[in-house]
């Protein structure tokens, strides 16, 4: 979701929701990042089941949302953000600014009678369409899954499966187009969904089109998307929120793809998603062999042994922060020594070449 926002603003939001962006330490330390296709897949799927330790209800999860989906750039923090946006013929308070196309008050909340202009819960991956369904509970109430939505949209949305499409959403037989400004946060939503739920929720259940040979459940229309329409400040703060248990409605787990979209790619192939993390790139097998790291784990100082030139090394901490830098490192006898390294993990990333290798590093 491409969303614009001031400074101002963005000061508010971060005293709100406190560290946003990617990556999130320390949610992922320890995790083994030099992983790639299923097995990256299993591994993030496995991280995602296990911290998340509190399963909201589908009625927790509604009030979840009231602090979840708040718009960033709304100074009076009573709006909510609409996924999908809605149809200004079916709401007579629309404005002529447009606003109300995205936005919905907290307190217009769908109360069952035949009101408009409410707002309600959207499955973005349909109850129905879990196999078994989703239900009120686990599944089915699952804030990364859940966003506030107008009633009319949510309505005509049903259980309809995503297609391609431009412009602002709109349905199209049994198919739905999310809208350019929403697509990358279904597809984030539907992979995460799918990690974390295995074949309850194949993304195939809820999406058209070719799927990725490497995966047949995985349809490449959503891969499209995740590249298309980067992450925004929106979903960073909502992530952050329901990735904290202690917070009132926090499950404990992130959704991986908003922390970083390039996972995707690593997993499924593509088109090349947004990169968060630096230390993140695209491995040559061609020399990775020749590459060594030692001693592993180290006291304090580490060789980098290669049989090629190397033109940089960098050296991050796990949760994305640049320790050290060396441009054009002089190995002696195709070794080059790196000392002053506080106790921990780091991730080495070598490049040569034009391309890149990651080397993992314990210090005692």
């Amino acid at each position: 979701m491409k969303l614009k926002f001031t400074l101002a603003v963005w000061a508010i939001v971060q005293v709100a929701f406190a560290q946003d962006g990617a990556p999130a330490s320390p949610y992922y330390n320890g995790f083994d990042f030099t992983q790639t296709g299923m097995p990256l897949k299993s591994a993030l799927a496995t991280k995602i089941t296990t911290t998340h330790t509190h399963e909201l209800t589908y009625a927790q999860a509604k009030s979840a949302l009231k602090v979840t989906d708040l718009d960033p750039t709304d100074p009076t923090h009573t709006n909510l953000l609409l996924l999908y946006g809605f149809s200004p013929n079916t709401c007579p308070t629309s404005s002529s600014d447009d606003k109300d196309h995205r936005t919905r008050n907290t307190d217009m909340e769908d109360d069952g009678t035949a009101a408009s202009c409410l707002w309600n819960r959207e499955h973005t991956f349909p109850k129905a369409l879990g196999n078994p369904d989703l239900g009120t509970t686990g599944p089915g109430g699952d804030a990364h899954n859940l966003r506030a939505c107008d009633k009319k949209r949510n309505a005509d949305r049903d259980n309809d499966k995503f297609f391609a499409g431009s412009g602002n959403s709109f349905e199209t037989g049994t198919n739905w187009y999310p809208g350019d400004e929403w697509k990358g946060d279904v597809a984030r939503i539907i992979m995460y969904m799918y990690l974390r739920y295995g074949t309850q929720c194949l993304p195939t259940n809820v999406g058209v089109g070719s799927t990725v040979s490497t995966d047949n459940n995985m349809p490449e229309l959503f891969l499209q998307w995740n590249a298309e329409d980067p992450v925004s400040v929106y979903e960073d703060a909502r992530n952050t929120y329901l990735g904290n248990a202690n917070n009132t409605y926090g499950q404990g787990n992130r959704n991986p793809f908003i922390d970083n979209p390039y996972l995707a790619t690593l997993i499924w192939g593509g088109p090349v998603a947004q990169n968060r993390w630096p230390f993140l790139g695209t491995q040559d097998l061609s020399w990775t062999q020749s590459v060594s790291v030692f001693p592993n784990p180290s006291n304090g100082i580490v060789n980098i042994s290669s049989e090629i030139d190397v033109e940089n090394i960098k050296i991050f901490s796990v949760n994305g922060q640049l320790i050290q830098s060396f441009e054009n490192p002089v190995f002696s006898n195709h070794v080059f020594s790196v000392g002053n390294l506080p106790k921990g993990f780091y991730l080495m990333q070598l490049k040569a070449s034009g391309s890149e290798v990651v080397r993992k590093v314990i210090v005692n």
